[in-house]
Parts: C-alpha cells; sequence; structure tokens
C-alpha cells in the first residue's frame, strides 16, 4: 500500500513561524526574569525601614513591609513606633540600627 499525504506547504510555513515567535516570547521572558532585582529574602529586606513594635533594649519585635521579626539594636534603646533600619540578616533575627532623624531648619 502507498499512501501519499499532501500537506499544504502554507501550513507547514505558517506553523514553522508560530513555533518560533512563541519560542522567541519564551526565551525573551527568561532572559527579563534572570535580570530582574531580587524582590524577596535577605537581600530584599537589608536597607528597608522598619517599626519598632517593641523596646529594642537591644532585643525586641521589629514591623517590616507588614511582617513581625525579632530584631535586635546593634546599640542604643528604640522605643515602640520609632524606625529602625535593618543592616543585616542573622537566621531569621533582624540586625537593625537606629534611624537618623532629620534636621529641621
Amino acid at each position: 500500500m502507498d499512501i501519499a499525504l499532501d500537506v499544504d506547504a502554507g501550513l507547514i510555513v505558517g506553523a514553522a513561524i508560530i513555533l518560533v515567535v512563541s519560542l522567541i516570547l519564551v526565551i525573551w521572558a527568561i532572559v527579563r526574569g534572570q535580570r530582574r532585582k531580587v524582590v524577596t529574602g535577605v537581600e530584599e529586606l537589608i536597607g528597608r525601614v522598619a517599626e519598632a513594635q517593641t523596646v529594642l533594649d537591644p532585643k525586641g519585635m521589629v514591623l517590616v513591609e507588614g511582617e513581625r521579626w525579632q530584631a535586635r539594636l546593634d546599640s542604643g534603646k528604640a522605643e515602640p513606633g520609632e524606625e529602625v533600619i535593618v543592616t543585616e540578616v542573622d537566621g531569621l533575627k533582624l540586625v537593625v540600627t537606629k534611624k537618623k532623624a532629620k534636621r529641621r531648619k
């Protein structure tokens, strides 16, 4: 038995173009995703402003981006409501420093 399959050349070209364009879009999305700045994890916490929830003398709780964290103040004492800056992440605890008050002119 001799079976001949006739497939239109336009159909093959159209399918190939769709496949190539789809592949290019997927590769572009992957490259773009790799270049983006990290927005989660330890790298994102460092430099963030946190609010003291309890007295930090030197240990206590802070609120960062809506999440409560155990924290240790590097020096001094911070009262609830004071702003501190995350300088380091030590396991599941943050190391923070007091935010310097802006001088008024």
